[in-house]
């Protein structure tokens, strides 16, 4: 296949069109479609077809084809690498310039730049973000603020960690002899190219994080193009190091064969808590009795969450690999100093669970929250690395359990009604604005929190669901409730920063993902063909 032609937007600079969108970069972006993006397309078009079952009152359950994979007690995954044994608390963000080194030096263990839920898919965002990337590795990325400020890597670093967009996301800036490009194998091969050569010559593991995944064979779909990008650019295999965020209700179900698949490149699981949240949303939303309450009533200990996260648990460590806990999405006040320290104790209470109940690391958004998190796995794991040697054994697989909506206690309130209403528009906003992580109400939010927000207020209104006082939850209601969030944020920012924001665009996609008669798959597929 022909290299791909941009076909929409701007190039940066002149390093962009002469290293990052090089002619041999660009081949190899060639190469992986066409190997693999006709498959990508048939397992997103399954994922409708299982979804269609769903809708029909199906079951979601494990797979009895795939039995002998899970009572099979031989295979293991491959064994944690040197340079990475050690993850008891990674930080996530975006692959902005600044925030890169600042998530670097931060203190954590690893890094994850995020191409994905933390990142608004901008042309520049994405090929600035490798550009980035390519600096940090090689230590000569520095930055320098409007007011001044020298920003520059410290001489004990994270070790950095790639998610690229999921599957289902395109990337139309680049044809594909008249086929649109898929965005996950566009961040991939660009890492792939750029910034694998460079890690493993100094002796550090290309890390990824695969987001999104559903079904078994997807995780088969990235083993093979792991493989292939390993042989296509002279790598040993093995070279590339996964680990599957399970962060969609089902993918819960598949988590023993994820592995299976992805074995030697396999670097264990992550619980996702705020996708699989939405994703628990999504699959059963016409279910009246899946009906779930207020997003801040649904915590990591309500039971079909509990029943996720012990499961994955006793999943990662039977088969020898890493179990990382979910996001702390607290950004701590530096005002008020007692609601900062409740949150920090909710922090603080939620790492200490994850790490009593077996987990070897855990995620956080902000650098602020990294000694807490780190305090509390310090305290169970002492010098050890991991505890990837302890088995969950008491665990016991149950598909009924990992499904039971119905069990979450809480109500549906006008605050909350009224919150998730308020961040799904503002959240909206900034991400049309090219800002795909922004820090609202003391909470870092993304695409997955922003998610949580626009489906409740769906699932909300097509099960007619009740507020605490009674009042039937509608499009009028909501739609009353958005005029009045939209007057009190022109008043807060005032009229230049209102109109910055695309406000007129915000609404037309806030009803489209909330308010419209059918549920589409993903605000930012929407919202997407708004960006530049």
């Amino acid at each position: 296949m022909a290299n791909p032609q941009i076909s929409h937007g701007e190039l940066l600079d002149e390093r962009s069109r002469a290293e990052i969108l090089s002619d041999d970069a660009l081949a190899f972006l060639a190469e992986l479609h066409g190997r693999f993006d006709a498959r990508r397309l048939e397992l997103l078009a399954a994922r409708k077809e299982r979804r269609a079952r769903l809708a029909g009152g199906g079951r979601l359950d494990f797979l009895a084809a795939t039995r002998e994979i899970r009572e099979d007690p031989a295979w293991q995954a491959a064994a944690p690498r040197a340079d990475y044994a050690d993850r008891r608390v990674e930080i996530t963000g975006p692959t902005d310039r600044k925030l890169v080194i600042n998530a670097l030096n931060s203190g954590a263990k690893g890094f994850m730049a995020d191409f994905e839920d933390a990142n608004s898919p901008t042309w520049r965002n994405q090929v600035s973000g490798h550009a980035n990337l390519i600096d940090a590795i090689e230590g000569t990325i520095a930055y320098e603020s409007s007011d001044g400020r020298h920003y520059q890597l410290a001489a004990e670093t994270a070790t950095l960690l790639v998610r690229p967009r999921g599957l289902h996301l395109p990337e139309r800036h680049l044809d594909f002899g008249g086929e649109v490009g898929s965005g996950s194998l566009v961040d991939f091969g660009l890492f792939a190219f750029h910034g694998a050569p460079r890690l493993l010559a100094q002796g550090r593991g290309a890390y990824l994080y695969l987001p999104k995944l559903e079904h078994h064979l997807e995780a088969r779909l990235w083993d093979e193009v792991l493989g292939f990008a390993e042989e296509a650019l002279g790598l040993e295999r093995g070279s590339f190091r996964a680990t599957v965020l399970i962060e969609t209700l089902p993918a819960a179900f598949q988590m023993e064969e994820m592995l299976y698949e992805l074995r030697e490149h396999s670097y264990g699981m992550n619980a996702g808590r705020w996708d699989y949240i939405f994703s628990a949303i999504k699959t059963f939303r016409e279910r009246p009795g899946a009906v779930l309450p207020d997003r801040a009533a649904v915590t990591m200990t309500v039971p079909f969450m509990r029943a996720y996260t012990e499961l994955l648990v006793r999943t990662c460590h039977g088969r020898g690999t890493f179990a990382m806990g979910g996001m702390a999405a607290l950004i701590p006040s530096r005002t008020d100093a007692a609601a900062n320290e409740r949150a920090i104790a909710a922090v603080r209470a939620d790492k200490e669970r994850e790490a009593g109940d077996g987990f070897d690391g855990t995620w956080v958004a902000h650098p602020d929250v990294v000694g807490v998190a780190r305090a509390a796995f310090d305290a169970v794991l002492g010098d050890r690395p991991n505890q990837i040697e302890r088995r969950r054994d008491d665990v016991t697989p149950d598909a009924d359990a990992l499904a039971d909506l119905a069990a979450t206690p809480g109500e549906v309130t006008a605050a909350g009604l009224r919150g998730n209403v308020s961040v799904g528009f503002r959240y909206i906003s900034f991400w049309l604005g090219g800002r795909g992580a922004v820090g609202l109400d003391n909470l870092m939010e993304d695409a997955a929190t922003a998610e949580i927000s626009r489906s409740q207020i769906w699932q909300w209104i097509h099960n007619r669901t009740k507020l605490e006082d009674g009042t039937v939850i509608d499009r009028e209601l909501v739609a009353g409730i958005l005029d009045r969030e939209m007057e009190r944020i022109r008043a807060a920012v005032g009229e230049e920063t209102w109109e910055a924001g695309r406000p007129e665009e915000t609404r037309r996609v806030f009803e489209a993902v909330a308010l419209g008669e059918d549920f589409p798959d993903f605000l930012t597929e929407i919202a997407y063909e708004l960006l530049d």
